[in-house]
């Protein structure tokens, strides 16, 4: 069996080696000929899996260590008998957890809390759910919507688009991008959506650039129609704009999702989509492990305010990619290639918290 990989999908190398052959490449070097005699492709969502990469090569199945697959023709693919598979779920942790510190970022320097805000989430699939824990634990009020899980479920637990946009503090869109049907998400959150909003509400988007309208959110961001922004996903990617670069209160180069566990989870999952259509064991799969933090404890011993925030961001804050960003936006492929992938609250232990915040750690995930 040969697969064709990224070369960047991490902690891969000489786990598939003994029974596949392996060729690594760089996203840019996916062409038709290096592809052509592949049974396998481990991609990522900047290798773009087209008709015309695809188009008479053998490949049987491709495997994304992503959530998204939208870099996957998969019309194409049904049409030519490709089997494809995504990673769901892999990295939902991670985007919860970003949000909640970047969150926590802005109601620091704003010197206000959280607790008590009512946050909308829009899309409540395996980040939303995550995400609504962590909220939850955290002492914010919920609003759910998600027009398809309604639908299928019950309208119970569920609101309208335009209820959070009137009674939400904070909105965050967690949907995947579809421009078709019933549900399609390519600018959900447009002009007519931000002039609904009625308390200059926080505006999260870390699902996919295209979920807002970039024009639109520029206007209410310059109107005050909405307040702060926090932008993983842009419109373009990576030719990002600028002007709305310059408005947001947190902005980083689409690495939400790239924890190192979330990382390891996408390629576990990978490898496991492999063993099960292949019909192939791979021993080593266990070994898809991320490394340990440099300082995996966390000692509150002499923090006297913000403890809980103290330890969240501690364990991940997204100020240095924030502004490492601001200084060269030209860079924003780099910057995802290079990333140093924090490890997830998990991966912590607190030692020296009170009784009342070990329980709230617990909710967290810390240990």
């Amino acid at each position: 069996m040969k697969i064709v990989a990224d070369n960047t999908v991490p902690y891969l190398k000489g786990i598939a080696e003994p029974v596949a052959e392996v060729k690594y490449l760089n996203s840019n070097e996916f062409t038709p000929s290096t592809i052509h005699d592949a049974d396998a492709l481990i991609v990522r969502s900047i290798d773009k899996c087209t008709r015309e990469l695809l188009q008479g090569s053998r490949v049987t199945l491709i495997t994304t260590a992503t959530i998204g697959f939208d870099h996957i023709d998969i019309k194409y693919c049904d049409e030519a008998g490709i089997t494809w598979k995504n990673a769901p779920g892999c990295n939902a942790v991670s985007v919860a957890q970003y949000v909640l510190a970047s969150l926590i970022t802005i109601a620091l320097r704003r010197g206000e809390t959280l607790q008590g805000k009512t946050i909308g989430i829009v899309g409540v699939g395996h980040v939303g759910k995550e995400l609504e824990k962590l909220c939850t634990a955290y002492g914010l009020h919920i609003l759910r919507n998600d027009p398809p899980r309604a639908e299928e479920e019950g309208a119970a637990g569920f609101v309208s688009l335009d209820t959070i946009a009137e009674e939400a503090d904070i909105i965050t869109f967690h949907t995947p991008l579809t421009k078709e049907g019933p549900f399609a998400t390519r600018h959900l959150a447009n002009e007519v959506f931000f002039n609904k909003t009625r308390k200059k509400p926080w505006f999260v988007n870390a699902s996919r650039g295209a979920v807002h309208d970039t024009t639109a959110l520029i206007k209410a961001l310059k109107s005050g129609k909405i307040s702060e922004a926090v932008i993983d996903c842009w419109e373009n990617e990576p030719a990002i704009d600028r002007e709305l670069l310059s408005l947001t209160a947190v902005a980083t180069p689409h690495i939400a999702g790239f924890s190192a566990d979330g990382k390891a989870n996408g390629t576990r999952t990978c490898l496991e989509n492999i063993e099960r259509f292949f019909g192939v064991k791979i021993e080593k799969l266990r070994e898809v492990m991320p490394p340990e933090p440099a300082d995996p404890v966390i000692d509150l011993t002499g923090v006297t305010e913000h403890r809980i925030e103290h330890a969240i961001l501690k364990s991940f804050s997204p100020l240095a990619v924030d502004r490492a960003l601001r200084e060269t936006p030209e860079k924003f492929e780099w910057f995802r290639a290079n990333y140093h992938h924090p490890r997830e609250f998990a991966a912590y232990t607190v030692k020296n918290a009170t009784t009342e915040e070990r329980a709230l750690f617990d909710k967290l995930g810390f240990k």
